[in-house]
């Protein structure tokens, strides 16, 4: 082979990988949630969006390929003055998504360090109006801010900000523990409190406690004394029925003994000693009451009548025994 021939091997071999190369600059393949900026000869031709593109080699450019997946960006601590003229520590994060690329491209340089620039103006201007109690307890409040401020600035930028999320505040060392002393003292305040709070609570039951047993005795030890009177009234009652009922029985014998006599045909004297000598008999028992009848009043009057009537009425006119001569005289 002579050095033509070799001359025109490589100048083909040369030109295939040209062919090769330029065919393959003029493929792009571009992943999901991603897109490119072409410029064709120094200026904005087109957008390429996910998949296969084809471009024209050496004419167009892909200058940048814009990630549109959820950005997130830490902001540098930043040192703030509040209101009461304490100096605190401020860290920020933001997530932001872009939506025009072709506006984050050209309309600014880089929107990362610029919306950092952004967020640590106006943590500052948000922050100086606040004192260091409603910066601490206001972290909603300064997001919002942040966020507002953000969004007014990065519209034009083809940037959306998500979020604005203040992750920490860091007071000086002496604040804290000043914060720290007052929390302590707070915390045993409210013990204090709620102790004697429990206190006075146990003490109000304590004093119900007594007052519901005190009421619970005295109406106990009042149904006591009704039931006991109540008790002693029925007793009473039924002692005077049981001394009614008795004397009825007494009376209804008492009749009923006079009826059969009068049935068996005595004159009145007999019926009159005969009553005489019941009595006597009854004055002689154990009983503490007697009822003399009406009819037994003249009895006493008629002691005499009544003993020669006996002596007639006895068979040989012999005279009583001597016990009853004797009761007959008293």
């Amino acid at each position: 082979m002579n050095l033509g021939s070799i001359i025109s091997v490589i100048i083909v071999i040369l030109v295939i990988i040209f062919v090769i190369v330029t065919i393959l600059r003029g493929i792009r393949i571009i992943p999901q949630q991603r897109v490119a900026i072409v410029e064709r000869l120094g200026r904005y031709h087109a957008t390429l969006t996910p998949g296969v593109n084809l471009i024209i080699p050496y004419i167009d450019r892909v200058v940048r390929v814009i990630d549109l997946r959820t950005q997130q960006v830490v902001v540098p601590p930043q040192m703030v003055i509040t209101k009461d003229n304490v100096q605190i520590q401020i860290d920020t994060v933001f997530f932001y998504t872009v939506v025009e690329p072709k506006m984050a491209t050209y309309n600014i340089a880089n929107v990362v360090q610029g919306i950092q620039n952004i967020t640590a103006a106006n943590i500052r201007q948000v922050v100086g109006h606040m004192e260091l109690d409603e910066t601490l307890a206001g972290r909603d409040r300064i997001s919002l801010a942040l966020r507002t401020a953000l969004d007014e600035v990065t519209e034009s930028w083809g940037v959306r900000i998500d979020r604005v999320e203040i992750v920490d505040i860091k007071p000086p060392k002496e604040i804290q523990d000043a914060m720290e002393k007052q929390m302590k003292a707070e915390r045993e305040k409210r013990a204090i409190i709620l102790q004697a709070e429990g206190e006075r609570q146990a003490a109000i039951l304590q004093a119900e406690g007594e007052k519901q047993s005190a009421i619970l005795r005295a109406e106990g030890e009042r149904e006591a004394r009704i039931r006991q009177a109540e008790g002693v009234r029925m007793a009473q009652q039924l002692e005077a029925e049981g001394r009614a009922q008795a004397i009825r029985l007494v009376a209804e014998a008492e009749k009923a003994r006079v009826e059969m006599l009068k049935s068996a045909g005595l004159d009145a004297n007999i019926l009159t000693y005969q009553s005489f000598e019941a009595l006597q008999g009854m004055a002689n028992g154990q009983a503490t009451t007697l009822f003399v009848p009406t009819e037994a009043v003249g009895v006493l009057g008629a002691l005499g009548a009544l003993r020669q009537v006996a002596k007639d009425a006895k068979p040989g006119g012999a005279n009583p025994p001597a016990d009853t001569q004797q009761g007959m005289q008293n």
